[in-house]
Order: structure tokens, then C-alpha cells, then sequence
């Protein structure tokens, strides 16, 4: 069994509005010198594959096709047991 873990973040140059929101509450919560803020999505993903390279096929298969839009995003996948 394995475990995969994938982060998906917004490819540099998309604008992101959650993040400049999550930042703007930051600075009135008085946290100061927060520069940017950019965010993602987090998933751990158990597979019944046992090969690691096997298991990083399918969960890039997987962001391909439904995890992450492509288009603007880029994903990083983990795997482990």
C-alpha cells in the first residue's frame, strides 16, 4: 500500500485572490511583514499499489484529469508509505 501526497498550487503569474484576501486579514490581525500570500489545495491519496513509481503514474494520471486544472495550476506528488 502507499500513500501519495499531493499539493497543488497556482502556476507563478496567475492572480490569486484567496491568497491577497488570506493576506489583507493577516495584516489587519496585526501580522506585519507577510510579503504575499498564495494558495493551494493538500491531498493524501492511499492506493493499493505497492511499486512507488507505479502509484506516482496514477496520482499524476489523477491531477491530469481531475485534481488540477493544467491550465493554471501545477502539482507536486509524494509517495510513500
Amino acid at each position: 500500500m502507499a500513500k501519495a501526497r499531493v499539493h497543488v498550487t497556482l502556476k507563478a503569474g496567475v492572480l490569486d485572490p484567496q491568497g491577497k484576501a488570506v493576506q489583507g486579514a493577516l495584516a489587519r490581525l496585526g501580522f506585519t511583514g507577510v510579503d504575499s500570500v498564495r494558495q493551494g489545495k493538500y491531498l493524501e491519496i492511499e492506493l493499493g499499489e505497492a511499486d512507488p513509481e507505479a502509484a506516482r503514474a496514477v496520482v499524476a494520471d489523477m491531477c491530469r484529469r481531475l485534481l488540477a486544472n493544467t491550465v493554471i495550476e501545477d502539482y507536486a506528488i509524494d509517495v510513500g508509505e
